[in-house]
C-alpha cells in the first residue's frame, strides 16, 4: 500500500499540531498518550492475573492494604462491581474486605498485621468509592454497614494529639505518626462523600494534628511525639489529606506547599526514602494546582513511571511489586477522573 505508515509515523507525520479545547497538542505528546495507555493497560492486567480467587493478592505483609490499593488501581481504570473489564476482580477484592470487617469496625486481622491501620485506611477509601457506584442492593447495605462500623473505629482508634498510630490508641497506644493519620483521613473523607456520617470533630482534630506537626521550614514532621526534622513524603501526604479535608487555603498550606514543591517537584533529587508512597500523593497535590503546574508535571513523571515498568507489566520497588504497580497505576489514571476522592 502506498505511503504505508505504522500508528507511531502516522502520530508524528500526520500532523504538526492537534488541538483540543483550545490547547496545542504536539503529535509528540499524543505518542506519549499512547506509550501511558499501553503502560496502564499492561499494569492493570498483570494485577488482575495475580489477584487470588478469594480476592486478595498474595502477600504475605499488609493484605488488607494491598488488596485496597490493587482494587483502587483498577477502580480508576472506570471499571466498577458490576461494569468493565475488570468488574470480577474488584467484587473479589470487595467481598475480600467486606470479610475481613470484624465486630469492633476493624477492617483487618490485627493478629498478623502488626499496623492493622494502614489497611483499615486504605479499605475504607476503596469501598466508599465502591459504593457510589454499587448496583447490587445485597453489597450496598454490606458496604453501608462495614462502613459504618469502620468510620465508628477510626474515631475511636484516634489518639488524644488527634492522629492515628499503627494500633488503635483504643487498645491503650497513644503512639501517632503521620502516614497512617493520611490514610485515616482520606479514607474518612471518602466515606463522608459517600454519605458515610463521619464526625467533624474527628476531622477537625486530625487537621490540627497535622498543623502542630508542622515545623518552620513548612515540612511535617514524623510524630507529635517524635518531633524532627521535616519529612518530604508525610509532607505530601498531609497535604493531600487536608485538601481531601476541605483545607485548600488554609494559615499553613502555602508554607507547606512550598516545602514540597522545593523537596519533590523534581522527581526526587533530593535522597530520601519511599519514592512510590511520595509521589502518590504528591500527584494528587499537584492535580488539584490544575493544569499549569500539572501537565508539565505529569509528563515527566509519567516518563519516569513507564520507563520503569518491566516486561511483564509489573514495577518492582520497596513494600512489594503489587504495592509499588497500584500505586504507579494509581498516579497514571489521576487524569481519568473517574475516582471522585482524587477529583479536582
Amino acid at each position: 500500500m502506498k505511503n504505508s505508515h505504522t500508528r507511531r509515523d502516522w502520530l508524528r507525520n500526520a500532523a504538526v499540531l492537534t488541538v483540543t479545547g483550545g490547547i496545542a497538542c504536539s503529535a509528540d505528546a499524543a505518542d506519549s498518550k499512547v506509550t501511558w495507555d499501553e503502560s496502564i493497560s499492561k499494569g492493570l492486567k498483570w494485577l488482575s492475573r495475580t489477584q487470588s480467587a478469594r480476592g486478595k493478592w498474595n502477600t504475605n505483609d499488609y493484605p488488607t492494604a494491598m488488596a485496597s490499593l490493587a482494587a483502587t488501581a483498577l477502580i480508576a481504570s472506570g471499571s466498577t462491581t458490576t461494569q468493565g473489564p475488570y468488574a470480577k476482580q474488584i467484587a473479589r477484592a470487595t467481598d475480600y474486605l467486606i470479610s475481613k470487617s470484624r465486630g469492633n469496625g476493624l477492617i483487618g486481622d490485627p493478629t498478623t498485621d502488626s499496623r492493622y491501620t494502614y489497611g483499615h485506611g486504605f479499605a475504607m477509601l476503596l469501598m466508599s468509592q465502591v459504593l457510589g457506584e454499587e448496583g447490587l442492593i445485597d453489597r450496598r447495605e454490606e458496604l453501608v454497614d462495614v462502613l459504618t462500623r469502620a468510620v465508628q473505629f477510626s474515631g475511636n482508634a484516634q489518639t488524644e494529639a488527634g492522629g492515628w498510630g499503627y494500633v488503635s490508641a483504643a487498645s491503650g497506644n497513644n503512639f501517632d505518626e503521620g502516614s497512617t493519620t493520611i490514610t485515616q483521613v482520606q479514607g474518612l473523607r471518602g466515606c463522608r462523600n459517600a454519605g458515610i456520617p463521619v464526625s467533624g470533630k474527628v476531622i477537625d482534630n486530625a487537621k490540627e494534628y497535622i498543623y502542630g506537626c508542622k515545623n518552620p521550614d513548612g515540612g511535617i514532621s514524623y510524630s507529635s511525639k517524635q518531633r524532627g526534622t521535616s519529612r518530604p513524603a508525610i509532607t505530601a501526604a498531609a497535604l493531600a489529606a487536608l485538601y481531601n479535608a476541605g483545607d485548600y487555603d488554609g494559615e499553613h498550606v502555602p508554607d507547606m506547599l512550598k516545602y514540597a514543591k522545593q523537596s519533590l517537584h523534581d522527581l526526587g533529587g533530593r535522597s530520601f526514602g519511599h519514592w512510590h508512597y511520595t509521589y502518590l500523593y504528591y500527584s494528587q497535590v499537584v492535580y488539584r494546582q490544575g493544569d499549569e503546574l500539572w501537565k508539565p508535571f505529569r509528563d515527566r513523571l509519567y516518563d519516569k513511571i513507564v520507563g520503569q515498568q518491566r516486561p511483564d507489566g509489573s514495577w518492582q520497588g520497596q513494600v512489594h511489586p503489587v504495592y509499588v504497580t497500584a500505586c504507579n497505576l494509581i498516579m497514571l489514571q489521576l487524569d481519568k477522573g473517574y475516582l471522585p476522592i482524587y477529583q479536582r
